[in-house]
């Protein structure tokens, strides 16, 4: 199976990524977002990121100009229905999730292959709710999907050969490394991270040691690029709280579940860097940590 003409629904912080990635790589892309403002974000987000890589000489002007003219925009699903594939980027929500591919399977040829963005839900959830099983994957990019390397390919136990063979070359041609996860929540990664994210805060609660340090040893002691508070406030502490209450409902293990700590900060709409405030304060002088 080729894959040449690819849509995206979504065009927030992943969808535009998406986008990105596959009409650098020279596949014809068809983006569809729910209303003209956040398709007009959208465009704006892709043009900027490749305006930068222009900048950085990472790209050159005609690539940039090349990408450009390769993308299409819609708010309408209809305009998947001459594509190979379809990647949803859209929110965390398997019903909204289920929503959207039981419209696209009426839409979309028998043909075409069906891929999730999600991070934390359960591919077979989403397959469930077509009538192609044999032929949706989960296809979990990173962020930001044009630097980070990665892409989790999820193959249910339906999942056909040619199906994940067509899904993981696609995630070549895009430029990343595929790596091969059974359909399990949190996949390979979120399953090692969350409770890793989770525990030192668990650890912070305890008193173990104060933000910085707690931070600081990871770094030093683990050569982390960062530490795990701070990498939850990239992350951001809404995303993760609603990711390990997934995952606790999947699993029912202890390591999954949310501390107190997480659901206050939380609550007090300290997302971390996204709303300026998390375990840090983000101030233009510098991060300054919480004193818990």
């Amino acid at each position: 199976m080729e894959i040449e003409k690819v849509g995206v629904a979504g065009c927030g912080l992943m969808g535009s990524g998406i986008v990105e990635v596959s009409a650098k790589a020279g596949f014809d892309v068809v983006v569809r977002e729910t209303d003209e403002g956040a398709l007009a974000a959208g465009r704006a987000r892709v043009s900027k990121s490749l305006d930068r890589a222009v900048a950085k000489g990472k790209l050159d002007a005609a690539a940039r100009d090349g990408a450009l003219a390769r993308i299409a925009y819609t708010t309408s699903l209809d305009a998947f229905g001459d594509r190979d594939m379809v990647i949803e980027a859209i929110v965390e929500s398997l019903s909204a999730k289920n929503e959207l591919f039981g419209y696209l399977d009426g839409v979309c040829p028998e043909g075409t292959i069906f891929a999730s963005n999600t991070s934390s839900l359960t591919v077979t959830d989403m397959a469930a709710a077509t009538s192609r099983p044999d032929r949706f994957v989960g296809l979990h990019f990173f962020n930001p999907v044009p630097v980070m390397k990665l892409v989790e390919v999820v193959r249910t136990i339906v999942t056909s050969q040619e199906t994940f063979d067509a899904a993981r070359d696609f995630a070549e041609r895009v430029g990343k490394v595929p790596v091969a996860a059974r359909d399990n929540s949190g996949f390979v990664v979120n399953l090692l991270l969350v409770p890793y994210l989770l525990d030192a805060i668990r650890q912070l609660e305890r008193g173990v040691a104060t933000v910085e340090d707690i931070d600081t040893a990871m770094t030093l002691g683990c050569g982390y690029p960062m530490g795990p508070l701070t990498l939850g406030d990239f992350v951001g502490l809404d995303t993760l709280l609603h990711v390990a209450e997934i995952m606790y409902d999947e699993y029912r293990e202890e390591r999954y579940a949310a501390p107190p700590l997480l659901k206050r900060l939380v609550a007090m709409g300290r997302y971390g860097r996204k709303t300026g405030a998390g375990f840090y304060e983000w101030t233009p002088s510098g991060p300054v940590a919480l004193k818990t």
